[in-house]
């Protein structure tokens, strides 16, 4: 039987966090602050919320404290004024949850070796929140993962306490969505998932993010949002995939798949435009569906159609290899022992975040191949291979082009002059099409 006392708490805890989320008093912890977790952090802090930004990396709080960005998307004269005005603080200090409100978790989501989830950052945070968890406070958890993570891993861990969810403290799921280097949507106008544990919970996770993002759309669970956010991922893997796929068929029957993608997209319905290239790159792609696979598993369900799309994407630095092979062929040079130039290892145009670049997929089986690799990126300057070997990025000159065997376009930088890269190289295989333009040597392009 329910008592009145526990129901009138019940209602107290929860309208006296709306108050704090409508007046703007209540203060935000956000745990991680990488690539989601800045840039939120700022977005918060614009609206005028005080947010303490958790993060076990002490060089990258020192940075955050010093109002230097460490994040494309956040600039040092977004960042430093926050800073300077003390709404965003740095700290490594896990005991400040208890202090706040608001805590959300943007803490990373990798893949184990055998491509299963690892959760164990989600699993530490857990840990690091349980103890300080007090009544009245909203966890809401940001992560990519799969579905049931919020109601199975995180719900037990922080009921341990005592605590009853929906009256003493809120727990909601509301999946990130940064694109990284996209000026057009940001965190602020990209519509917000949100899945309550509760109807309560619901609420007050509406209620705090509508004063940060411009749409909110709620759904019936965290599980659903989860779901949400996974199969977004999945959809433009899985039509990567198909265009990549084409590619491969394209090549075979002497095709430009470039030629057909293009043609294809007149189409004024029915029809997105997806694109070939070396592989897939980035926090979510190459991740997200094998989270969905695994999970799948459990219900003893193949997701066949989703782990081909990953066997396909997978393979593609395998082609662009085959295609350098050709290519240093028609020369009459073998890839052993070849100085293959790349350009380009962040896994996207103009950023410098190179986490599962296609790139350090290629440079790996060209130098188990014994070629001689060395690349170039102007915004990634320097790297760690998956052997461990520690690659500087060489300046772009006539005579670094020159001196390459063959070139290799990986990422499609903006800054990068192909016309330049073109009349200096003496074979350059173009996975990403920059060299449409190029009208003039033609015949030392080498497409997809």
């Amino acid at each position: 039987m329910v008592k009145l006392q526990d129901v009138v708490e019940s209602k107290i805890h929860k309208e006296a966090l709306l108050d704090k989320i409508n007046n703007r008093t209540a203060s935000i912890a956000i745990i991680g602050m990488g690539y989601v977790g800045l840039p939120l952090a700022t977005c918060v802090a614009k609206v005028g919320y005080r947010v303490f930004g958790l993060d076990v990396n002490e060089h990258r709080i020192g940075m955050l404290n010093q109002g230097h960005s460490y994040i494309d998307d956040v600039s040092d004269n977004e960042l430093a004024p926050l800073v300077d005005d003390g709404m965003i603080k740095g700290s490594c200090d896990f005991d400040l949850l208890s202090t706040a409100d608001i805590i959300i978790i943007c803490v990373p989501t990798p893949l184990t070796k055998n491509r299963d989830p690892d959760i164990s950052y989600i699993l530490r945070t857990a840990e690091e929140i349980a103890p300080r968890l007090r009544t009245g406070q909203l966890i809401t958890l940001e992560s990519t993962t799969y579905p049931g993570t919020t109601e199975e891993v995180l719900l037990p861990a922080f009921q341990k306490r005592g605590l009853v969810v929906g009256e003493d403290f809120f727990l909601a799921h509301s999946p990130e969505r940064v694109d990284p280097g996209n000026a057009r949507y940001t965190t602020h106008n990209t519509n917000k998932v949100l899945g309550g544990m509760t109807e309560a919970c619901r609420e007050v996770g509406s209620a705090f993010y509508q004063k940060i993002i411009m749409d909110v759309v709620t759904v019936s669970s965290p599980s659903c949002a989860e779901m949400v956010k996974v199969f977004e991922n999945t959809f433009r893997a899985v039509n990567i995939a198909l265009v990549n796929e084409l590619a491969l068929l394209c090549d075979k029957m002497g095709l430009n798949v470039w030629e057909v993608v293009q043609a294809a997209s007149t189409k004024p319905f029915g029809m997105l435009s997806f694109y070939p290239g070396p592989g897939v790159g980035g926090h979510c792609i190459p991740i997200d569906p094998f989270y969905l696979t695994w999970k799948a598993r459990e219900y003893n369900f193949h997701t066949r159609f989703i782990e081909l799309a990953g066997e396909i994407n997978s393979f593609m630095p395998q082609f662009v290899k085959e295609k350098m092979i050709r290519a240093l062929g028609l020369q009459g040079k073998p890839l052993i022992g070849s100085n293959v130039l790349i350009l380009g290892v962040a896994y996207k145009p103009d950023l410098n975040d190179w986490r599962h670049s296609p790139g350090l997929d290629l440079i790996h089986l060209l130098m188990k191949e014994g070629a001689k690799v060395s690349y170039n990126d102007p915004h990634v300057a320097q790297l760690t291979t998956d052997t461990g070997e520690k690659m500087i990025s060489l300046p772009l000159t006539p005579e670094t082009l020159a001196e390459a065997d063959c070139v290799v376009i990986v990422t499609n930088h903006s800054v990068y002059d192909y016309h330049f890269i073109v009349d200096h190289s003496p074979v350059v295989v173009d996975t990403r099409n920059a060299c449409r333009n190029v009208l003039d040597q033609r015949e030392k392009i080498v497409l997809l």
